[in-house]
C-alpha cells in the first residue's frame, strides 16, 4: 500500500518500521517540529523524523495542519492509500481525514472506548487498571471517537511504569497495525462503533497531576508514582525543594496509629514508610530532590537526617 505516517514519539516508531520492513511504500513522514531538550536547549528531532530520514523517506514538520494549503498539495500530490496516524500530536481536519481512499488509520494505546484522549498509558496506571491495550481505529473529526477496526488487550504488571508499558504497547500496536491494514484493504473487517456511554477520558498531563495529595490511600499515590513517569514525576514539597518519588509501594494495612498523613512512621535499610489515609502505607524506596541526582531512602534519611514522626512534605 501506498502511505502516508504521521507519528512524533519513540511509541510510534516500531509501528513506521514494521510497515517499510514489511514493504509498504511509505511515501511521506509528517511529525512535529524540532524542540529543545536537555540543558543546552538545542533541538532535537523527533525520533520518528530520525527513522525516516535512516530509511531516505521525506519528512515535513509543518507547525499547524488545518489551514495549510501546503499540506493539502502534498497529500493531494500523492494521494495515498491511506494515511497511517500513531501518537502524531495533533487534531487532523476533516479534509484531510477525506484525501486517502481508505482514510487515516489510527494506531491507540487503550482499549476504546475507554481513555479516549492524549495520555491513555498514564491514565490506566494512574487509575489502577489491570489490563490495557491497544486499537486500531478509523479515524473521524471527533477525538478518539471512530470506530473500530481491531484491538488486542495486555495486562498490566504490578509494578510496571508508564516507560515500560508503554514500550510494550508500542510493539503491539505495530504488530496488529501490519496484520490490520490489508485486511481492511481487503474489505474484510466491518467497523464497529464505539458506545460513548462507556468512554473514558485521558487528558494531556499537566504538571500539576503530579503533586501528592497525602490525605489519600497509599495505593492511589503508588499508581500515579509509577503512572507520572517520565513527566511530570509524583512530587511533594519538602525543605523548599520539589521532591520527586521513583518507586514506592502501597501497604494497605498498618497497626492502629493517629500519627496525620505525610508522617514519617518507620526508616529501616530499604523504605520509609509515610502514613496515608485511612490504615494505609507508602514505602518509598527510590526518591530524588529536583536539580540532584536520584538516592535509595535510606541514604535519603541519612543525608536528610530523618526521623520517625518527621512529615515528608512541607504543607
Amino acid at each position: 500500500m501506498k502511505l502516508i505516517f504521521m507519528g512524533t514519539p519513540e511509541f510510534a516508531s516500531p509501528s513506521l518500521a514494521r510497515l517499510i520492513s514489511g514493504g509498504h511504500e511509505v511515501a511521506a513522514v509528517f511529525t512535529q517540529p524540532d524542540k529543545p531538550a536537555g540543558r543546552g536547549k538545542r533541538l532535537q528531532p523527533p525520533p520518528v523524523k530520525m527513522l525516516a530520514l535512516l530509511h531516505g523517506i521525506p519528512v515535513h514538520q509543518p507547525s499547524k495542519i488545518k489551514t495549510n494549503e501546503e499540506v493539502r498539495a502534498i497529500f493531494e500530490s500523492i494521494a495515498p492509500d491511506a494515511c497511517v496516524v500513531v501518537a502524531y500530536g495533533k487534531i487532523l481536519p476533516e479534509w484531510l481525514l477525506r484525501i486517502p481512499r481508505l482514510g487515516c488509520i489510527n494506531v491507540h494505546a487503550s482499549l476504546l472506548p475507554k481513555y479516549r484522549g492524549a495520555a491513555p498509558i498514564n491514565w490506566a496506571i494512574a487509575n489502577g487498571e489491570r489490563e490495557t491495550g491497544v486499537t486500531i481505529m478509523q479515524m473521524d473529526a471527533g477525538m478518539d471517537t471512530g470506530p473500530i477496526l481491531a484491538s488486542r488487550a495486555i495486562e498490566i504488571a504490578a509494578e510496571e511504569t508508564t516507560p515500560q508499558l508503554s514500550e510494550r504497547l508500542s510493539l503491539m500496536g505495530a504488530d496488529l497495525l501490519f496484520e490490520t491494514l490489508p485486511l481492511i484493504e481487503r474489505g474484510q473487517i466491518k467497523p464497529i462503533p464505539q458506545t460513548a456511554s462507556e468512554a473514558t477520558y485521558a487528558p494531556i498531563l499537566k504538571r500539576e497531576d503530579g503533586l501528592i495529595d497525602w490525605n489519600i490511600g497509599a495505593r492511589e499515590i503508588a499508581n500515579r508514582v509509577r503512572a507520572f513517569q517520565p513527566w511530570p514525576g509524583t512530587y511533594t514539597g519538602f525543605r523548599g525543594s520539589r521532591l520527586i518519588v521513583w518507586r514506592a509501594q502501597a501497604i494497605d494495612t498498618r497497626p492502629e496509629n493517629t500519627v496525620p498523613p505525610a508522617t514519617i512512621i518507620a526508616i529501616d535499610q530499604s523504605v520509609i514508610a509515610v502514613a496515608c489515609a485511612g490504615p494505609s502505607v507508602l514505602h518509598i524506596s527510590e526518591l530524588q530532590v529536583e536539580g540532584k541526582r536520584r538516592q535509595s531512602a535510606r541514604d535519603f534519611a541519612n543525608g536528610m537526617r530523618l526521623t520517625v514522626g518527621d512529615r515528608i512534605t512541607d504543607r
